[in-house]
């Protein structure tokens, strides 16, 4: 797909680390221009930079995803930039604290989870879609998870706002395919991330690790890879779709 996305504009929540930095940069190698976002300026800047330093074209927003007032400049800060959007990776996110059982869970605890996964995508959709429409198409990725399609015990507050993700995406693809805008989720399962480290760290002291049938975690460029796919014109038909990404854990 080199040079596939040239002349378009990518979006990428959470592209101060892990896997959003990774799809950042993967958009910017394959042409595009990228708005970085973050609430982390350090780490939002240290993307631009890396894709700088490669030749390709980017600026740091810094955003709140939780909040509308910043989601809403957040894309109007991409469009002031480089006049459209394109395409949007909705990727920030966390479990936050990790195997809790569900009656432990405090109700700080379990708005804040919802808050951060599930309403933070529809604010992302909510100002990103029009945008969209205004050019006639436009293409959306939401990060999800394995827990939306196979449930963790210990997990459930961060299991419901995945969940709520992979449904309100699939609303989302249906509302907006005659306006030429495609939805999809990814569902990632066990990813080399920081998170990924600490989970198995708790894990190790709690539980057996989650299995994984080709022996190791993914990587984060592994799902960068597929989130480009998802946005780029050889997915023209797909849309509404959860896709794993996860060594064959699903299929167990």
């Amino acid at each position: 797909m080199t040079g596939s996305f040239t002349g378009k504009v990518a979006l990428v929540t959470g592209a101060g680390q892990n896997i959003g930095r990774a799809t950042a940069l993967r958009f910017a190698a394959e042409g595009a221009k990228v708005a970085v976002v973050d609430i982390i300026a350090d780490t939002g800047n240290e993307t631009v930079g890396m894709i700088k330093q490669r030749g390709g074209d980017a600026i740091f927003v810094q955003a709140d995803v939780t909040r509308a007032r910043e989601v809403e400049a957040m894309v109007a800060a991409t469009v002031r930039a480089f006049g459209r959007l394109d395409c949007a990776f909705n990727n920030a996110g966390g479990a936050g604290q990790y195997y809790v059982p569900l009656v432990d869970c405090t109700e700080e605890k379990w708005a804040w989870t919802i808050a951060f996964n599930l309403t933070s995508v529809w604010l992302c959709m909510k100002y990103e879609i029009p945008q969209m429409v205004k050019q006639g198409g436009g293409a959306i990725v939401n990060a999800g998870s394995l827990v939306a399609l196979a449930a963790t015990p210990l997990l459930g507050a961060y299991t419901a706002a995945k969940g709520g993700v992979l449904a309100l995406s699939r609303a989302a693809a249906l509302e907006y395919a005659k306006s030429g805008i495609r939805v999809n989720v990814t569902c990632p399962g066990a990813i080399r991330t920081h998170k990924h480290e600490e989970s198995m760290r708790i894990l190790g002291a709690t539980a057996a690790p989650p299995a994984m049938p080709m022996g190791r975690p993914g990587e984060p460029r592994e799902v960068a890879d597929a989130v480009v796919w998802l946005c780029s014109d050889a997915a023209s038909f797909v849309t509404g779709t959860a896709f794993t990404i996860d060594g064959g854990a699903f299929a167990q």
